[in-house]
């Protein structure tokens, strides 16, 4: 490891503030995720349907939501993954949405697992998921370069934060107003991302091809 890379990071190996927001590491991420822009458009376009489907369906069962969340954060947490594991063969780290989207895998596995959970220990899991992941999408979005779509990927973080303290304020909501909760969730955070989708698209030509790994 160079002395230049050494001195970017801080404890542990990860990268301090300074190495966030780098200009050169910055740029080669948001080349990166711009490569890639049709994983984050496709995250877009299952909230929104989730999020419509939460408003046109407010009387399903308890049962029925707890399935269709899962099957929505499987999918989100696979496409977060396909965008990491993308970047990582071009030599770019991503980890903060690679991290993100083993969560949203964790999630939806443990709703699947679980058919039968509560409303309460259902909350409790949503409110959990989405503070954390919107933590991880809020400081990601800060290494984006804001021609990228920077507060569009902020926007998405902010309101998995809201979601999780709307839930932890108000635990015992019932299971109608947890969906609605639910869908103007899913529908603020898919438009954002569907918007920032095309934004790296519209500056994929225009983004330096991200350095391949050089062998020995």
């Amino acid at each position: 490891m160079s002395a230049s890379t050494s001195a970017g990071r801080g404890a542990a190996g990860q990268p301090d503030w300074k190495t966030a927001n780098d200009p050169a590491q910055c740029e080669a991420m948001s080349a990166a995720l711009a490569q890639n822009w049709w994983a984050v458009a496709l995250r877009g376009l299952f909230g929104i349907i989730f999020g419509l489907l939460a408003f046109l369906l407010p009387g399903v069962t308890m049962l029925s939501l707890v399935l269709v969340f899962a099957a929505y954060m499987l999918l989100d947490g696979v496409f977060a993954i396909v965008s990491a594991v993308r970047a990582i063969r071009k030599n770019e780290r991503w980890g903060l949405l690679a991290f993100q989207g083993l969560l949203s895998i964790a999630a939806g596995v443990a709703a699947a697992i679980w058919p039968g959970i509560t409303v309460l220990a259902f909350v409790i899991l949503i409110a959990a998921w989405a503070l954390v992941s919107g933590l991880l999408m809020t400081a990601a979005g800060f290494r984006l370069n804001v021609d990228h779509g920077r507060w569009w990927l902020v926007l998405g973080g902010l309101a998995s934060l809201c979601l999780g303290i709307l839930l932890l304020i108000a635990p015992l909501i019932g299971a109608v107003v947890l969906t609605w909760w639910l869908g103007a969730y899913a529908l603020v955070f898919g438009t954002a991302f569907l918007i920032l989708g095309f934004r790296l698209r519209a500056r994929r030509s225009e983004s330096p091809a991200a350095p391949t790994p050089q062998r020995a």
